[in-house]
């Protein structure tokens, strides 16, 4: 039996040694889930790395997210820098989609999880970073990433031809120029290959089947940056379209859907041994079983990050929605318009509820949380953090200094004992508040590159570190600072790696023989690959192009801005005919429909601007009332932007307002609170979301936000059953509910309002001009309040 906690003291902020007997595997694990409270963002990681370091084997620790996975990353770099640790991203494709997840998270995915599939060494302290999406989802069988993974050091030898075979076998790509990871290119003995995990490109130098040098290179200017004495190469897809795996996928897919139309493309691609777009979905039918993340960790303790559970919820909802969505679409015959889609059950690809309580259920499982230790929750201990101070009250007040006020509070701390160190989020930030503290006072700032390197400096010295943690804490003596506490908002973001997702070709490399291409001239054809004519007695490399009639058109590659990517999915379009008018008449008709659309537009933005708008100032009493509901206090921004939003509903002119705001700021708020307005004044709102799912969590939200007020919420979406749904649309008309939620079938002609004073489009990135725009034709003076999370200068553009 585990030690009575009682033998652990839990009254005074101490280090992770008290409780790290939990997790020590040469313990019983205790008898439920240890919840460590007094561990905010960044100090959880210090907590992790204490524990790895303090020999509990290896840990997994479960993030709320990838943000959250980064972040947590980073801190435990810096904590602890000698502990290995592996980052194991989702997939970055909402469930049962039509896209393949990106290259560079696939060949992340494909590192960490050979990595675990090894054996760790012993004694090795090993920390495995994971999202609650990620480890909900299965993964293909350890032996896949035993048996594919190719080691080769410098005088080893492997013929050229048996390498370039290992490569196509594992997923890789052939190329003329590799740039991404999974791609491969042969030049004589140069052997230019990207590997899974791998930061950067290698070039092996081979003499005959020797190989005399690895060398990484950069991929855009394609210069040698670095030496190596090996390389490692693994699986670039969790897809291995070998005949094993070909076999199996056609008898499942045929088992489990019947038999096979000729219009399923996906079938025909796997059939033919060609790599489809999305075909990672169904995961489950090219293995004999797939494993989870749990199966290749059996020993490992488990660590929950703060509301993880919660986010488990969410996520299995959003698969299951998704699931119905696709199985509603195939069952109604919607797929003529684009690929069948014939989705596998959510139990093949993801963990069921039971499967993750008895996965947990045999570990010693550590749940986070930022708060103190509840006095009623016995299996709970103390991490020792407590909030740190924040600069909010000097920020609001002009008669106050704010970087006097931070040198006169490190003078404070240094007095009480305590060792501060701060946090920037990069090191261009953490040279900009050296320098402007250096100004005020604080001479000495030194970097830090490490904890036990600011730690071990001398007690005048101030340490600043660049950490991307949001706010600070105090614990064990020590006090953390971040940039964020002090100026209010980040200055700088992590830098990511840059990805160009342009629809133009830029180069022959980046198409294959088979690609959809549209020329400007003549049309949707299909690249089939680069050929060198004889042209005036010169060598000349084309691209050739099949169009309908197996017609062939040679582009020469230096004209290759008459080319441009097909911007579809759709795999079975129709060709264009060379010489022919039909591509000719689809460009004039395209061309006279942006016109009329730019002239509705014109036109109803000047209809608004001489009508007078309806005014609508917040009631008196109830809306102190409403606002009171939200349990969280206001930030600045989003008090102006309520503040701002109101004022223009007040104003007697039609409102078009965009709220720019990243995920989980409050954006949502701001649309409650302009909602009430709206309802209070006798007026309808209208609240369109792009997906089903997001539908039905804001129908969620304002049925809760609104409970107890006379104010009736419909919701309208393809989830909503036909009877329901004709009953919202006839009471709508009838000025009988108030505030309707729905995605596009809110656009529908057959939507009537009686009254409509409101219009909330959120994620509007989602939505065609023309889309945004039936709803203002409705009512010239309909006020409309834009939300959006990309604030890209398309939606700035649509602002205006």
């Amino acid at each position: 039996r585990p030690a009575p906690l009682a033998e652990f003291p839990l009254s005074a902020p101490t280090r992770v040694t008290r409780f790290d007997r939990f997790f020590a595997p040469d313990r019983p694990p205790p008898s439920g889930r240890i919840t460590i409270a007094g561990a905010p963002e960044g100090h959880d990681a210090f907590v992790l790395g204490e524990l790895a370091a303090g020999g509990v084997g290896t840990l997994l620790h479960i993030c709320r997210d990838d943000g959250r996975m980064a972040r947590t990353a980073a801190a435990l770099a810096f904590f602890q820098p000698g502990i290995e640790v592996i980052t194991l991203p989702a997939w970055d494709c909402l469930p049962y989609d039509r896209v393949s997840p990106n290259a560079d998270i696939m060949s992340r995915r494909i590192d960490a999880l050979t990595r675990l599939a090894e054996a760790p060494m012993v004694g090795t302290r090993r920390i495995v970073l994971t999202t609650v999406n990620a480890v909900l989802q299965r993964v293909p069988p350890r032996a896949l990433f035993r048996d594919r993974v190719l080691t080769l050091g410098r005088a080893g030898r492997i013929p050229l031809d048996r390498l370039v075979s290992f490569l196509e076998r594992n997923g890789y790509t052939r190329t003329d120029t590799v740039r991404e990871a999974g791609e491969f290119a042969v030049r004589g003995g140069i052997f230019d290959v990207f590997p899974s995990g791998a930061p950067a490109p290698l070039r092996l130098d081979f003499f005959g089947d020797t190989l005399e040098g690895v060398r990484s290179f950069d991929p855009l200017t394609q210069r040698s940056t670095g030496t190596h004495e090996r390389v490692v190469l693994k699986p670039v897809n969790e897809v291995l379209l070998d005949d094993a795996a070909i076999q199996r996928f056609r008898s499942r897919y045929r088992e489990q859907f019947g038999t096979v139309a000729d219009d399923d493309p996906l079938y025909e691609a796997v059939s033919a041994g060609r790599r489809y777009i999305g075909m990672e979905h169904w995961l489950p039918l090219y293995y004999e079983t797939l494993e989870s993340v749990f199966d290749y960790l059996p020993d490992a303790a488990v660590m929950l990050d703060h509301q993880a559970e919660d986010v488990r919820k969410d996520r299995v909802a959003a698969i299951a929605d998704s699931y119905a969505a696709r199985v509603e679409a195939m069952r109604a015959g919607r797929a003529a318009a684009a690929p069948v889609y014939r989705p596998v059950r959510p139990e093949q690809l993801y963990l069921e509820d039971r499967e993750w309580v008895a996965a947990l259920a045999r570990r010693r499982v550590g749940q986070f949380t930022p708060f103190t230790r509840p006095a009623e929750t016995p299996l709970a201990v103390d991490a020792g953090a407590r909030p740190g101070v924040s600069f909010a009250e000097a920020r609001a007040k002009p008669e106050i200094n704010l970087f006097d006020a931070v040198r006169d509070h490190l003078a404070d701390e240094a007095r009480a004992g305590r060792r501060v160190l701060i946090a920037a989020y990069s090191a261009g930030s953490a040279e900009r508040l050296r320098t402007v503290l250096r100004e005020h006072g604080v001479e000495d700032l030194r970097a830090a590159g490490s904890w036990d390197e600011a730690q071990t400096a001398s007690a005048r010295i101030v340490p600043i570190a660049v950490l991307p943690i949001e706010h600070g804490y105090v614990f064990d003596g020590a006090a953390l600072l971040t940039e964020q506490d002090i100026l209010g908002d980040r200055l700088a973001r992590p830098p990511k790696r840059r990805t160009n997702f342009d629809q133009f070709i830029a180069e022959v490399s980046s198409l294959q023989p088979g690609d959809l291409v549209v020329h400007a001239e003549h049309g949707i054809g299909r690249y089939d690959g680069l050929v060198t004519l004889e042209v005036a007695g010169a060598p000349h490399d084309c691209l050739r192009v099949i169009y309908a009639g197996d017609d062939k058109l040679f582009v020469p590659v230096e004209n290759l801005e008459v080319l441009s990517r097909y911007g579809s999915e759709d795999t079975e379009v129709q060709l264009d005919r060379l010489g022919g008018v039909a591509w000719q008449s689809r460009k004039a008709r395209v061309k006279q429909r942006i016109k009329d659309i730019a002239q509705q537009l014109i036109a109803v933005a000047a209809q608004r601007q001489l009508k007078q708008g309806e005014a609508m100032p917040p009631p008196e009493g109830l809306y102190e009332e409403f606002a009171a509901r939200f349990p969280y206090p206001e930030t600045d921004d989003q008090q102006k932007s309520i503040l701002d939003t109101l004022s223009d509903m007040a104003s007697g002119r039609p409102m078009d307002r965009l709220i720019c705001g990243d995920v989980g700021f409050g954006k949502t708020e701001v649309a409650l609170r302009a909602a009430f307005v709206a309802a209070m004044a006798g007026s309808q709102v209208a609240v369109v979301v792009p997906t089903t799912l997001l539908a039905r969590q804001h129908y969620r939200t304002f049925r809760e936000r609104f409970a107890g007020l006379p104010v009736r919420i419909g919701q309208l979406s393809r989830l909503v059953s036909a009877r329901e749904a004709a009953t919202v649309k006839k009471e709508l008309a009838e000025g009988r509910i108030d505030i309707v939620i729905g995605t596009h079938a809110l656009l529908g002609k057959g939507v009537k309002f009686e009254h409509l004073g409101l219009l909330v489009v959120d994620e509007e990135q989602h939505f065609g001009v023309s889309q945004k725009e039936r709803l203002k034709q409705l009512r010239a003076n309909v006020h409309v309040l834009t939300l959006t999370a990309t604030p890209i200068p398309r939606t700035l553009q649509l602002a205006l």
